[in-house]
């Protein structure tokens, strides 16, 4: 059952074989833009990359099937869908992780998930679905332009369970009070380092 789950997810990404208008789909040049060439409104198309196929897709200049678009985002069905409805969010601004992306654009990404996903359900006869970031090319992300897969599910669908995940249970001790007290210790110095910045603004 691992086996085929991973495949399924696999060929979406590296689908083999296919040579279509979307050939541009495969694993993206893109690269990461410093946060002041970055828009945060995504309304500046001069922040958008040449060699990045979702760039091309918000410019114009690649087809995609476009759902939902705003100032901020644009949703597309995507090329290789695991599921019937398989769609994407994407900003309309490049950056080429989820921790290279402004909270505010990943706060209006986000905010359209409700909106996006009950619309994706009703179309397709679902009543689930599974909302993915891929972040890092060790996680499976192949296309450096931040976006989420909203990935519709029904009963015996075959992608998988979380029944299917090889789960173990945590053991409450040194390890984990460690990891717990790293991961906090290192928000704290975040939030204390997004405070200094913001007093710095005003």
């Amino acid at each position: 059952m691992e086996a085929r789950r991973l495949a399924v997810l696999f060929s979406h990404l590296c689908p083999a074989g296919q040579a279509s208008t979307f050939s541009g789909l495969s694993v993206s040049g893109c690269a990461s833009v410093s946060d002041s060439e970055q828009k945060l409104d995504g309304s500046d198309k001069g922040c958008l990359r040449s060699d990045c196929v979702f760039c091309q897709i918000i410019r114009g200049d690649a087809p995609a099937l476009k759902l939902y678009e705003d100032d901020m985002c644009l949703c597309i069905l995507d090329v290789n869908p695991l599921s019937h409805g398989h769609s994407l969010i994407i900003p309309k601004a490049h950056f080429s992780s989820l921790g290279a992306t402004h909270p505010s654009v990943v706060a209006a990404m986000c905010s359209k998930v409700p909106f996006i996903s009950n619309a994706i359900m009703k179309a397709t006869g679902s009543d689930s679905f599974n909302l993915l970031v891929n972040n890092g090319a060790a996680a499976g992300q192949v296309i450096f332009h931040t976006h989420i897969h909203i990935i519709p599910r029904k009963a015996h669908d075959c992608l998988w369970t979380s029944k299917s995940l090889h789960r173990h249970q945590l053991k409450v001790d040194r390890e984990a009070l460690g990891l717990a007290n790293r991961i906090q210790e290192l928000l704290s110095n975040i939030s204390e380092g997004t405070k200094d910045q913001e007093s710095g603004l005003s």
